[in-house]
């Protein structure tokens, strides 16, 4: 018994921790998911000692399944208000369930560096997009083209499934650019980000169903306990981090997200290059 403690006692603990922290920055960024979660994870098993080849995978997969129940609970309040555009969802949902399928069925076959460059390539570029609308330049000019919208769902589920998000910080600027109201473009992005993570979250668990090394208790790159445990204290640490967001202005909390997302994505791409 106290050798199962012994095993089981700083994974849980590292855990936990993780899941506090993730959750005051979300609430303090304003965002939720995996640009927290995936690092937090990926700097957690590392410190715990699993095998460098797949924690990044476990972390990107287990932080899409995170994204499920707390993507689904928030799409549900934002439809409430009317804030979640029907059409769009018609429009973008086959293709981002495809393409993210796809992202999760693939996952196996790239390497924890491949993954890392993904990851902080677009941690970065998502930063450059708060400071300047690069997004929106290029996009806005697709507006009300079905197929330019299909692309862009299909683009978006599949990165997204490969970094572990629900994708809202890239769809709620597409939808922008593409005319979408940002109060809608918001609430959408809540319900595309649960349509993406439930296929990716599947594809994680068949292309990790032999993966050696994990966490244990995973079920293929899912790991169950960072499941609960970061899932459920994320969730009750969250409004700590809003409580802190509300004495900062608008402009400090981008400052503070911006650079955040440059230090998770400089780190990130540091650890693919030089290991």
């Amino acid at each position: 018994m106290s050798d199962i403690v012994a095993l089981y006692l700083p994974f849980a603990l590292g855990l936990a921790l993780t899941g506090a922290a993730s959750g005051v920055m979300a609430g303090l960024l304003g965002i939720g998911g995996g640009i927290i979660m995936v690092p937090a994870m990926v700097l957690a098993y590392q410190l715990l000692g699993y095998n460098p080849e797949v924690i990044m995978h476990v972390a990107v997969g287990t932080s899409l399944a995170v994204i499920v129940p707390t993507g689904l609970r928030s799409a549900l309040a934002h439809r409430r208000r009317g804030a979640v555009e029907v059409s769009v969802l018609r429009l973008w949902g086959p293709w981002i369930v495809a393409a993210s399928l796809i992202g999760g069925l693939m996952a196996g076959l790239y390497s924890a560096a491949a993954l890392k460059i993904i990851f902080g390539v677009m941690a970065l570029f998502i930063a450059l997009n708060m400071a300047l609308p690069v997004q929106r330049r290029l996009m806005e000019k697709l507006a009300g083209v079905p197929m330019a919208n299909r692309i862009a769902g299909a683009v978006i589920g599949y990165i997204s499934a490969l970094m572990g998000i629900g994708g809202g910080s890239l769809s709620v600027p597409t939808l922008v650019a593409f005319g979408t109201p940002v109060h809608k473009a918001v609430g959408t992005s809540s319900a595309l980000g649960v349509m993406l993570a439930i296929p990716a979250v599947l594809g994680f668990v068949v292309s990790g169903w032999t993966a050696r090394g994990t966490p244990p208790l995973s079920l293929g790159f899912i790991n169950i306990p960072s499941l609960v445990l970061i899932g459920g204290l994320a969730t009750l640490t969250a409004p700590l981090g809003v409580a802190i967001a509300h004495r900062l202005n608008g402009q400090a909390l981008r400052v503070v997200f911006a650079v955040f997302l440059v230090v998770v994505g400089a780190r990130m791409l540091f650890q693919a290059i030089w290991g």
